[in-house]
């Protein structure tokens, strides 16, 4: 993408997240902007900690974007819609994941999950029932953790090799992936992590690559005249994708 660094229309939009920094004794701030296929603000702020010789945040820093890993997974789930892969949404999570304990999970269905609507709460092996399906909300990682077990049996592979497959290879993402390791380019959290297949909340992202994510949304999935996976779609419940004929 092209980049145009005499663009100063953005400089307020920079002031404000670098006040919204201090205000919450954040370390590192950046903002990234595309217009049109064209790079248009792209502002980096601050260093990855508080220590001394701490690493100034740059085009290479990657940051753990949390929950916003959630979007990755949703369009996991997408493409096993469109592949066949999974049926429907709403059928039942006991129809393809056949350890569980059926009593708890009776009528809870995928939407369920996706929509935080599921009602239980707990571990993998101690999942337990806060309300009835589709009777209440109450947003936590079970449903989430469910999923992503969902997904990788019917893909037969990680979250994090799906990913790396069907979206960051074809996009040219080399920026973005899971890390249980502290490394020089990372804005680390002080967490320990299992592993970096995609069950941890441990996705780094680069700031220009979140900004790409965002944008292929924006675009329908079309980017630089090259559309590698899907047009984007809106469903009465959550956002997902499909391909193009």
């Amino acid at each position: 993408m092209l980049v145009d660094p005499s663009n100063h229309a953005f400089s307020e939009l920079n002031e404000y997240v670098l006040k919204i920094r201090n205000l919450i004794n954040a370390t590192a701030a950046s903002t990234y902007i595309i217009q049109n296929d064209c790079v248009v603000n792209e502002w980096y702020s601050g260093c990855h900690d508080n220590t001394v010789d701490s690493r100034r945040v740059d085009a290479e820093s990657k940051f753990n974007i949390a929950s916003v890993r959630k979007t990755y997974l949703g369009f996991v789930v997408s493409l096993a819609l469109y592949e066949g892969r999974i049926k429907n949404l709403d059928d039942c999570v006991t129809d393809y994941l056949d350890d569980l304990d059926e009593i708890v999970l009776k009528d809870t269905t995928i939407r369920h999950l996706l929509t935080h609507t599921h009602g239980l709460q707990g571990s993998d092996t101690l999942i337990k029932r806060a309300f009835p399906p589709g009777t209440d909300w109450k947003y936590n990682n079970t449903g989430v953790n469910l999923l992503i077990t969902l997904v990788q049996k019917v893909f037969g592979q990680t979250l994090a090799l799906i990913l790396q497959e069907r979206l960051f290879l074809p996009y040219g993402f080399t920026e973005s992936g899971w890390q249980k390791e502290k490394s020089e380019k990372l804005v680390w959290l002080n967490e320990n992590y299992k592993e970096n297949q995609g069950n941890d909340a441990n996705l780094f992202v680069s700031t220009r690559e979140l900004a790409y994510w965002g944008y292929i949304h924006l675009t329908k999935g079309k980017i630089n005249g090259m559309q590698f996976v899907p047009i984007y779609f809106r469903t009465s419940q959550f956002y997902c994708y499909t391909f193009k004929p």
